[in-house]
C-alpha cells in the first residue's frame, strides 16, 4: 500500500539490525529467523504496507502477517493521492512456500471510512543471493477507485529489487497504466538507505526517478503535455499535445522509532519536476505514520 506511504511505515526495518563495533551491520538473532526482503518497490512514498516490503521466507512454514497504520496523507512516488487528511490502512500477507508471498492491502480516509481510496494486490518471490545480498521479484496491481483524479494512478507493475545487508536497496519497476487511452509503459528507479541508531531509532532516506502517470488532476486531465509535430497530406506541419513521459524526481528523509510491533515515523517529502495543473492536490512537506504489525 506508500506504497510507497508510500510511504510510509517500513516494517522491514523493525529492529532488524544492529551495528557491531567497526560499523558492521549484522541482523539481530530474531531477524535471522524472520529475514525480510526489504526491497521498497516505490520510495518517498509509495502506498504503505505490502507494497513496500515482504517478510523473508527462509523456511517452508506457512505464515500470515499483517499491519495496520494511520498516516497523515496518501502519497505515491511523491504525488499526493488524497488531500492532507488522515488515512487508515491495513495489509495482510501470506507466505505459502519457500520464497513465495501473496498479499493485499487497502486504505480509507479516516474521516470517511465508507469510501475506499486505494487497494493493492501483490505476488512476490524472494531469493537469498548471499549472506549480504537478497533479491526480490514482484508483480503489483494498484487500484485507486472513486475520484477520477485517483483513477489516473491505477496501474500494474513488474519490479526487481536488491537489498544489501538491509542497509541499501535498489528497485527497478516497469509500469503499465490501466486507465485512460495512453498505455505506454513507464519506468521508475528507486534507491533506499536505512541505518539503525541508538534508543530504538533508525534513519531512513530514499530517492527515485519515475515517468509520470498519463493523467492526473485538473480540467486538462493530464499530468503534463509535450508538443508533438506532424505533417498533413499536403506537407504542412501541425502541432499537437500529448501526455508527457518526461521523468520527475522525488525523495524522502526521515526518522523512525520502533518498539516491538509498534513503529512511529516522520518523513520529509520532496518532489522536483512534476507539473501541477490547476486543481492538483498538494503533497504535504511532512508525512507522519504510526503502524502496528501482527
Amino acid at each position: 500500500m506508500v506504497t510507497d506511504m508510500s510511504k510510509a511505515a517500513d516494517p522491514c526495518t523493525h529492529d532488524s539490525a544492529r551495528v557491531d563495533r567497526g560499523g558492521v551491520v549484522t541482523p539481530r538473532p530474531k531477524a535471522v529467523k524472520q529475514k525480510r526482503a526489504c526491497l521498497r518497490a516505490s520510495l518517498a512514498c509509495v502506498p504503505f504496507a505490502i507494497g513496500a516490503c515482504w517478510p523473508g521466507v527462509s523456511h517452508a512454514q506457512s505464515a500470515v502477517t499483517g499491519t495496520l497504520a494511520l498516516s497523515s496523507q496518501l502519497v505515491d512516488r511523491g504525488q499526493a493521492i488524497t488531500p492532507n487528511t488522515p488515512i487508515l490502512q491495513g495489509a495482510a500477507s501470506w507466505t505459502f512456500a519457500p520464497g513465495w508471498t501473496l498479499g493485499a492491502s487497502a486504505g480509507v480516509e479516516a474521516r470517511s471510512p465508507g469510501q475506499l481510496v486505494e487497494a493493492l494486490a501483490q505476488a512476490s518471490r524472494y531469493w537469498s543471493l548471499s549472506p549480504d545480498w537478497q533479491m526480490q521479484a514482484n508483480l503489483i496491481y494498484y487500484h485507486y477507485p472513486s475520484a477520477e483524479q485517483r483513477q489516473a494512478f491505477s496501474r500494474a507493475e513488474a519490479g526487481l529489487g536488491w537489498s544489501y545487508r538491509d542497509v541499501l536497496t535498489l528497485g527497478l519497476s516497469a509500469i503499465y497504466p490501466v486507465d485512460g487511452q495512453d498505455h505506454r509503459l513507464r519506468g521508475a528507479i528507486d534507491l533506499g538507505f536505512h541505518w539503525p541508531l541508538p534508543w530504538r531509532l533508525s534513519l531512513s532516506a530514499g530517492v527515485g526517478v519515475a515517468q509520470p502517470s498519463p493523467m492526473t488532476y485538473g480540467a486538462t486531465n493530464a499530468t503534463s503535455y509535450e508538443i508533438g509535430k506532424g505533417y498533413d497530406g499536403s506537407g504542412y506541419a501541425y502541432y499537437y499535445a500529448q501526455p508527457s513521459t518526461k521523468p520527475y524526481r522525488y525523495g524522502h528523509a526521515g526518522l523512525a522509532w520502533s518498539q516491538g510491533p509498534w513503529r512511529v515515523e516522520l518523513d520529509r517529502i520532496v518532489t522536483d519536476g512534476l507539473p501541477q495543473p490547476p486543481g492538483s492536490l498538494e503533497t504535504a512537506p511532512w508525512l507522519g505514520t504510526i503502524s502496528w504489525a501482527f
